[in-house]
């Protein structure tokens, strides 16, 4: 009887060890998602001074557009949790947004090379960001499926295994896809509307010929 105690004893810690073991490696790899998400949200907030300077060398008259590209970036690297860091990079996306719209409005500003440069260089940085975010979002789906499936349920609520928040953020280069219509302005069959028009009149048969009674002579 002891020797049975014994035995479900050590299965039961084997499985505790075994169910804590796979929630830290889903917990790890959640942190190392969000730390590469770090290294490219800082490496974009880098790009936005350079960006800002060389704008307002061409767009003097947007003063106030810059400032909230300014003041957007600010708030992004104060954000401290995965819920901050979405809301405040939302903001500075859309600050980036319009800051690209006005810059529609000075040719020469497109045209410089400087310009070209950072506008290259925040793209492919944008492109990281969405790529880093769907590895981190992969990562975090599979670490919250497990820590509220049963049994690892018991062993996540022991040991404090806390859910983790999605990274959902928009993308800079996100356009609103135009609207076509096909056969814009082809004529179409006209419609009959009202009571049917009357009937045309059936045209008269032709004369029999005459018919002959007489017998031949």
């Amino acid at each position: 009887m002891t020797w049975f105690i014994i035995v479900v004893l050590v299965i039961i810690a084997g499985w505790i060890i075994t169910m804590f073991n796979g929630l830290v490696i889903l917990k790890n790899r959640v942190n190392e998602a969000e730390s590469d998400i770090d290294v490219q949200l800082k490496r974009r907030h880098d790009l936005i001074p350079n960006l800002v300077s060389t704008v307002q060398g061409y767009a003097t008259h947007e003063r106030e557009l810059l400032e909230k590209v300014t003041q957007a970036r600010t708030q992004a690297m104060g954000a401290q949790n995965m819920e901050e860091k979405a809301a405040s990079e939302n903001v500075l996306t859309g600050a980036l947004k319009s800051l690209f719209a006005v810059v529609e409005n000075y040719p020469e500003l497109k045209a410089n090379q400087n310009f070209l440069a950072l506008q290259e260089e925040l793209s492919d940085t944008e492109n990281k960001i969405m790529s880093a975010r769907r590895f981190y979002n992969t990562n975090v789906r599979d670490y919250n499926i497990r820590t509220e499936i049963f049994p690892t349920s018991i062993i996540a609520s022991w040991f404090k295994f806390a859910k983790r928040d999605l990274f959902e953020i928009d993308d800079v280069a996100t356009r609103e896809v135009p609207r076509v219509e096909f056969n814009h302005g082809a004529p179409q069959p006209p419609t009959q509307t009202g009571a049917p028009g009357p009937t045309p009149p059936t045209p008269p048969a032709p004369p029999m010929p005459p018919h002959n009674d007489e017998p031949p002579q």
